[in-house]
């Protein structure tokens, strides 16, 4: 017997998925922008896993310059998409959406951001932390804005226990830099995620 069926759960036709998702995120008003980005989820299960990789997230990099609240629900609904990137192997095609969006002007947006790394960052396995998510904590850690050096002081102690000795003797170091950085902000940063850093380093590494 066939049911009435409500619009939200239409189903979308893989064709015009990322066609539609184009349009909706072009329109003037903001709800439909919003609205779009939380339907991500559907769209890339209907979409598949490879083209989840390979067009979907690739686009939805191009559409952060949006309003506040558009992309922090984008922040949000990225890391909602790892169970439809076709294994946590491919959850790394995250990182660069999440990078950007890491190193925004506004708070909240940054924070989710953060959130959703180190979501992605606890998937992963450690071959794909050392050569994917290590690099751009270093891109973070190093940059000119304060925002992205911010940032770096919220993923390092998430990703400090995927990296290999010699790898985490030198994030360690660079927390510590971090620490001694010449933006308040940063310092007040690095000093909140203090306690996090602490409980995955080893007592003789803290005692040194």
């Amino acid at each position: 017997m066939t049911q009435a069926m409500d619009v939200d759960q239409t189903p979308i036709n893989p064709a015009h998925s990322i066609a539609v998702l184009i349009d909706e995120l072009q329109k003037e008003d903001v709800q439909t922008r919003l609205g779009a980005i939380k339907k991500l989820g559907t769209i890339a299960e209907a979409l598949g896993p490879v083209r989840t990789r390979e067009e979907l997230v690739p686009y939805l990099n191009e559409s952060i310059d949006d309003e506040d609240e558009v992309i922090l629900a984008l922040a949000e609904e990225l890391a909602k998409l790892i169970p439809f990137l076709g294994g946590s192997e491919h959850a790394h095609v995250l990182l660069v959406p999440l990078e950007t969006l890491s190193t925004v002007e506004e708070t909240t947006v940054r924070e989710k951001a953060i959130e959703s790394l180190i979501l992605v960052t606890k998937i992963c396995s450690s071959e794909h932390a050392q050569e994917h998510i290590l690099p751009m904590l270093g891109r973070l850690i190093s940059g000119d804005w304060f925002t992205s050096r911010m940032s770096a002081c919220g993923l390092a102690p998430a990703l400090y226990a995927k990296l290999l000795p010699a790898d985490q003797a030198d994030l360690l170091g660079c927390f510590c830099k971090l620490c001694k950085d010449e933006t308040p902000m940063v310092r007040r940063g690095s000093c909140s995620n203090l306690g996090k850093f602490a409980a995955v380093v080893s007592s003789d590494v803290i005692v040194d």
